[in-house]
C-alpha cells in the first residue's frame, strides 16, 4: 500500500513551484528529447561534493521528519510506511555507518541507484547525492548492481518488503530487485534525473536497463516500468524536501520532482487519453476498531490500469498498485461510519468515473489490561570485558509483546525489540545480575523474567591482528577494484572498497585504490595501532588517513614503489567499542597493499576503572538532555568529564565540590560520563534520547 502523501495536482505545483529558484527553468522548453537536452545544460556542471560529502549531505537531506518523525537515516529498503522499522540508524552515530555487515540493522551506507560499475565509479557520478540513498548495507549488498523490476518469484525478501527474485518485467530474464511500492516514484525519478544529467556520457554505459543511446536511454521494457512507478507513486514532501536540501549542497536539482510532467513530454509526448472503466462491485470486507478493508472488481484501459485511488469521505485517502484489487484503510477513529469510493488510473494519469459508494463502520474499541507473561530462560550467552551478552525465551500477550527492558543489578539499562541484547559500558572483571521484563503497545508489564549472573572478563593487552590470509580468492576478478569481505584473524568482519586481491606483501595482502580499509565494532578500545604498506602501483609516496570512529587520529605513510613500511601510531588511547578504518588516500591514483594489521588495547584515560561506579549515580538515565550527577560523598571533591562516542569532550567541570550536578541540554546521542576522585576515575554510559 502507498502510504505517501498524495497531493492534487493544483496543491501539489503551490507547494513544489514555491520551492525553485525564481528563473531556474526558464530555458526549460520544448518537448520530447529536445526538452530533455535543455534540461541537461540547466542541471550539469553541478558541485561535486565528493563521495565522503554524501554522508554530510544526508544530514540534511535523508532525515525520518514523515513516518516515524525521530529524525533517524531515511531508508527507503528498511522503512515500513505502516508499522515500526525493522532497525533504524543515527546519522550521529559513526558506529552506524558501514563498516563491515552481515545481517539487516549492522550498519548503512550509500547506494548508487545506478550501479557505480555501470560507469566505472568515475566522478561526479559516484557522488551525485540525486541518484545516491542512505541504504542498510546488508540490503544494499543484496541488491548488488542487479537493476530494478518487477519481481516474478523472490529469492529473497528483505524485512520491510523489498525482494530480490527472477524478472516481471516484460521483455526481461534476469535477476531484478523491487523496492516496495511506497518509494518507486522516487526510484523511477532518479533514474530520469540519472538520463538528463548525464546525457552526454551515458550512450556509453552497459546496463541491462539501458538502449545505449543519450535520448530515451531505456530499454522499451523498463522505460514502461519506470513510466508506471512515476504515474503510480507521485512526487511527495519528502522528496521535495530532499530535492531542496540536495540543491543547497550541489546547486543542482532534480527537474522530475519539481515538473513531475516533464517525464511524460520527454518519454511519451503523444500521451495516451483515453480514461479507464470505473471500478465496479466494491465492497467493504472487514472492520475493526481502527480500520476498514475493502475489495472491488477491476477497471479496464486501452493500455492498462497503473493504480486506484481511494477516497474516503470525498478526500483522497490512499492509492494502490494496479495489482491489488483490495486495500486496508488504517488510522481510523473506533465506532464511527466512513464511506468509500475507488478512482482507476492509468500510466497517463488519466481517471476513471467514481465506482460504487459504499459505507463502513468501525468497531468499538477493546481496552487492553492483560499483561504479557514474564519472559523465561534468561541465560547469558557471552562476555567481553566492557559487555555482557543476554538471551530468552519470548513472552506471550492476548496482542502482542513490543518490547522488552533489561535491567542490571535492578537499575533500567535499555529496552530492545528481539529476545537478545548486548549490555555494554561495564566495569572489566566484575559480576552484575540481570532480568527482562516485556511490555505491550500500551505499556502493560510483565512480572520479571529469572534472575542471571554474568561476570564481564580482564582487559586484554593484545585486541585484534589481522594478517589477511582469509581473503576469499576469486579468481574471475581478483584483480578487479570492487568491494571485498571477509572474516579476519579475531573475528572481526572487514570491508576494503576500491579493492583487489591478486597483490601479496607478506604472503596474501588487500590492495586499495581510492577507497577504504574497515573492521567492524572491536569491544576493549585501542590503543596504539601498528601496519605495513606497500605501494604497488604508482611512483610517488604518499598517506592514508586512520580512523577511529570517525576521527583522525593519525597518518599512515606508503613509501615509493615496491618498498615495504611498517608503522606503529601511538597514544591512540580510545576506551570501549571502537570501528577503525583506514580512508583518504593521498593520491587516489596510486594503489596500495595492507598486511599485518594490528592494534593493542586501551590501557588508561577515558575508561580507566579504578573509582567504584557505586560513588556516583546519574538520574534520569535515559535523559531528555538534562539530568544530575548525584556522589556519594556529599563532601568529596570530583572531576566530571562528558565525552561523545566519538571521543569529543562535550562537558567539562573540575573540583567541584557538594552532592550533585546538574547538566542541561545535551544533543541526543549516547555519552560517557568520566568522574575523577582523588586520582581515580571511572565511567558510565548515559543515552539521550
Amino acid at each position: 500500500m502507498n502510504l505517501k502523501l498524495l497531493f492534487t495536482a493544483l496543491l501539489f505545483s503551490l507547494i513544489s513551484y514555491a520551492q525553485i529558484p525564481a528563473g531556474y527553468y526558464t530555458t526549460a522548453t520544448g518537448t520530447g528529447y529536445t526538452l530533455k537536452t535543455n534540461l541537461y545544460n540547466i542541471i550539469k556542471g553541478h558541485t561535486d561534493r565528493g563521495y565522503d560529502g554524501l554522508y554530510t549531505t544526508y544530514l540534511s537531506s535523508d532525515r525520518d521528519y514523515y513516518y516515524e518523525n525521530d529524525g533517524t537515516v531515511l531508508d527507503m529498503y528498511s522503512e515500513n510506511p505502516t508499522g515500526i522499522d525493522p532497525y533504524t540508524y543515527s546519522t550521529s552515530v559513526s558506529s552506524d555507518k558501514c563498516g563491515s555487515y552481515s545481517v539487516e540493522g549492522d550498519c548503512y551506507n550509500r547506494e548508487h541507484i545506478i550501479p557505480q560499475s555501470v560507469f566505472n565509479e568515475n566522478a561526479p557520478m559516484v557522488s551525485d547525492a540525486h541518484s545516491i540513498t542512505p541504504t542498510d548495507g546488508k540490503v544494499n549488498g543484496l541488491r548488488s548492481a542487479f537493476p530494478h523490476g518487477i519481481v516474478a518469484s523472490a529469492s529473497k525478501t528483505t524485512l520491510n518488503g523489498s525482494k530480490l527474485g527472477s524478472s516481471g518485467v516484460s521483455g526481461y530474464s534476469g535477476t531484478v530487485f523491487e523496492p516496495i511500492d511506497e518509494f518507486k516514484g522516487d526510484i523511477a525519478r532518479m533514474y530520469f534525473y540519472f538520463a538528463t544529467r548525464y546525457e552526454n556520457t551515458v550512450a556509453g554505459y552497459s546496463y541491462d536497463m539501458f538502449n545505449g543511446t543519450s535520448n530515451q536511454v531505456f530499454t522499451p521494457a523498463f522505460l514502461s516500468m519506470l513510466l508506471t512507478w512515476h504515474a503510480q507513486d507521485p512526487v511527495n514532501t519528502r522528496e521535495i524536501a530532499r530535492n531542496n536540501a540536495i540543491y543547497a549542497r550541489q546547486n543542482n536539482r532534480n527537474p522530475f520532482i519539481d515538473h513531475p510532467e516533464y517525464v511524460q513530454l520527454i518519454w511519451n509526448p503523444t500521451a495516451d487519453t483515453v480514461s479507464p472503466t470505473a471500478a465496479t462491485n466494491l465492497a467493504v470486507t472487514g472492520t475493526t476498531s481502527s480500520t476498514v478493508s475493502l475489495s472491488w472488481t477491476a477497471g479496464t484501459d486501452n493500455i492498462a490500469v497503473t493504480s486506484y485511488d481511494i477516497y474516503m469521505n470525498g478526500v483522497l485517502k490512499t492509492s494502490v498498485s494496479s495489482s491489488n484489487l483490495t486495500a486496508t484503510i488504517t488510522g481510523l477513529s473506533a465506532s464511527t461510519a466512513y464511506s468509500f469510493y475507488v478512482v482507476a488510473k492509468d500510466a497517463a494519469v488519466n481517471s476513471s468515473p467514481a465506482s460504487n459508494t459504499v459505507n463502513g463502520t468501525t468497531g468499538v474499541v477493546i481496552p487492553d489490561n492483560e499483561n504479557p507473561t514474564a519472559p523465561t530462560n534468561l541465560a547469558v550467552t557471552g562476555s567481553s570485558s566492557s559487555t555482557v551478552s543476554l538471551s530468552w525465551t519470548a513472552s506471550t500477550d492476548n496482542v502482542g509483546v513490543t518490547s522488552y527492558d533489561v535491567y542490571v543489578n535492578s537499575v533500567f539499562k535499555s529496552s530492545v525489540s528481539g529476545t537478545t541484547a548486548i549490555v555494554n559500558g561495564l566495569t572489566p572483571v566484575t559480576m552484575y545480575s540481570f532480568y527482562v521484563v516485556a511490555k505491550d503497545a500500551v505499556a502493560n508489564s510483565s512480572l520479571q523474567s529469572n534472575s542471571v549472573n554474568g561476570t564481564t572478563t580482564v582487559i586484554s593487552t593484545s585486541c585484534a591482528s589481522e594478517s589477511f590470509e582469509n581473503i576469499p580468492v576469486n579468481t574471475a576478478n581478483d584483480a578487479t577494484y570492487t568491494t571485498r569481505t571477509w572474516t579476519g584473524d579475531s573475528g572481526l568482519n572487514w570491508t576494503a572498497t576500491d579493492a583487489r586481491t591478486d597483490q601479496t606483501l607478506n604472503a596474501k595482502a588487500i590492495c586499495v585504490r581510492n577507497g577504504s580499509l574497515s573492521a567492524s565494532t572491536s569491544a576493549d578500545g585501542i590503543g596504539n595501532l601498528t601496519v605495513t604498506t606497500k605501494l604497488i602501483f604508482g611512483t610517488v609516496s604518499g598517506t592514508f588517513t586512520l580512523r577511529v570512529n570517525g576521527n583522525s587520529v593519525g597518518t599512515i605513510p606508503y613509501g615509493t614503489n615496491g618498498v615495504s613500511t611498517t608503522t606503529t601510531i601511538s597514544g591512540i588511547n580510545i576506551a570501549g567499542d571502537v570501528v577503525i578504518s583506514i580512508t583518504d588516500n593521498s593520491l587516489t591514483t596510486n594503489r596500495v597493499a595492507f598486511d599485518d594489521l594490528s592494534w593493542t588495547c586501551y590501557s588508561g584515560g577515558l575508561g580507566l576503572e579504578t573509582l567504584s561506579q557505586k560513588d556516583f549515580k546519574i538520574y534520569p538515565n535515559p535523559s531528555n538532555g538534562d539530568f544530575t550527577i548525584i556522589f556519594d560523598d556529599a563532601n568529596g571533591t570530583h572531576s566530571i568529564e562528558i565525552f561523545s562516542l566519538l571521543g569529543q569532550k562535550v562537558f567539562e567541570k573540575n573540583n567541584t565540590q557538594g552532592s550533585s550536578i546538574s547538566v542541561n541540554n545535551l544533543q541526543k546521542g549516547t555519552y560517557l560520563i568520566k568522574v575523577t576522585k582523588d586520582s581515580k576515575s571511572t565511567t558510565k554510559k548515559i543515552i539521550i534520547n
